[in-house]
């Protein structure tokens, strides 16, 4: 918070802390600490207010035995439940997961109604992740739906319709997100949202009303913290007409996904699932990180980093990743894909060694000595 109100400072950007709502198009107040309000007008506004876990009925988080995804952040970490179950596999479910499953003496169990932990990351990242999760005790409940859960003081009792039962010391639920819409009044300047409380918006991000912009988890996805900040900018400079600085690569979808898991998940362009849908003809390139030097010397064996590729024009299609450095060896396939590079570039790169990187040409010649099997 200190580095975040120094750089406001330093643009000179003034802060009214307070609970913000609209009293009509050209106007909010603001609620501070001692309950007065202050009013505030303006030209141009951006509501990025975020998110916050959703709530089921069927899930009732006390924020003791049964928590959500923020009120885990509150317990005592020298007094952590011995099991858990964490319903949710999606991004916050798995990172979470993962966190608690390397803790000694923490047994985890990953409950969610879909048939597949993060469903849009690439089938063999997905399996890797498994697998590394189940080697350190953690177990997998998919394809199940709650029917209730009991609060024990001692614990608590998940029952599913399949008729499964399951008990742990402790529940996370990590089942979507509710955007922080409710008291912004958008009412009373004719703002609608969804029953997540998210706001439509153009690709400018602006609101029904233009001079309305919003931002961020508060609109849907993709939701992450990267993206988030880049609409908020391309929102700035499309509220002043600063024309030259609302080119993105967001809008042609070229950013990255990092997944804060054990080990990291990182990912940009399509997956194989995604080219196998659209009938795309598409070949692979492997690098495992047992095969570099910095695997080896810094013992993460497991990793894996995989480039998809046009078998004719050998462009790059996608690059998925897990391991120690996956959100940072990343950016060097975004930036490939962003200049249209084709695998060839990675074959005949020279990257420092020992590094992670060098990943990237050892999966192009993998990748390149398969196509030429294949076609002999």
């Amino acid at each position: 918070m200190d580095v975040i109100q120094a750089q406001l400072k330093a643009a000179r950007v003034d802060l009214v802390p307070g609970l913000a709502r609209f009293e009509n198009e050209n106007e909010v107040s603001v609620e501070g600490d001692d309950g007065q309000p202050t009013r505030l007008r303006g030209k141009k506004f951006l509501v990025a207010c975020g998110t916050r876990p959703a709530h089921s009925p069927l899930v009732p988080c006390d924020g003791k035995i049964i928590l959500d995804s923020d009120q885990i952040l509150n317990h005592d970490t020298t007094k952590l439940p011995k099991s858990w179950i964490v319903v949710g596999a999606g991004v916050i479910g798995m990172e979470y997961a993962s966190m608690l499953n390397v803790l000694p003496g923490i047994n985890v169990t990953v409950v969610d109604g879909r048939a597949e932990i993060l469903s849009f990351c690439d089938d063999e990242i997905v399996s890797s992740l498994k697998m590394e999760m189940r080697h350190k005790g953690a177990r997998f409940l998919l394809g199940e739906s709650i029917k209730s859960v009991e609060h024990f003081k001692n614990g608590v009792k998940v029952e599913f319709n399949s008729g499964k039962a399951m008990f742990a010391e402790a529940l996370l639920y990590c089942v979507g997100r509710q955007a922080n819409t409710d008291g912004l009044n958008l009412e009373a300047v004719g703002l609608s949202k969804n029953h997540r409380g998210l706001i439509t918006v153009n690709e400018q991000y602006q609101t029904s009303h233009p001079h309305i912009y919003a931002a961020g988890d508060c609109i849907g996805a993709p939701s992450l913290a990267s993206t988030s900040m880049e609409q908020g900018r391309l929102a700035a400079c499309d509220m002043w007409s600063d024309k030259d600085q609302t080119t993105s690569q967001l809008e042609s979808g070229n950013y990255p996904y990092g997944i804060y898991t054990i080990p990291e998940i990182s990912m940009v362009g399509k997956t194989e699932q995604q080219l196998t849908k659209e009938g795309a003809n598409y070949a692979v390139g492997l690098a495992k990180f047992s095969e570099l030097a910095k695997g080896q010397m810094s013992g993460d064996i497991e990793g894996i980093l995989k480039l998809l590729f046009d078998p004719v024009s050998l462009q790059l299609l996608g690059v998925h990743a897990i391991g120690h450095g996956a959100t940072e060896i990343i950016h060097i396939g975004q930036v490939a894909m962003a200049m249209n590079c084709k695998i060839t570039y990675f074959r005949d790169a020279v990257f420092n060694y020992p590094t992670l990187a060098e990943g990237y040409r050892v999966a192009a010649l993998n990748g390149l000595g398969r196509l030429t099997k294949e076609q002999n």
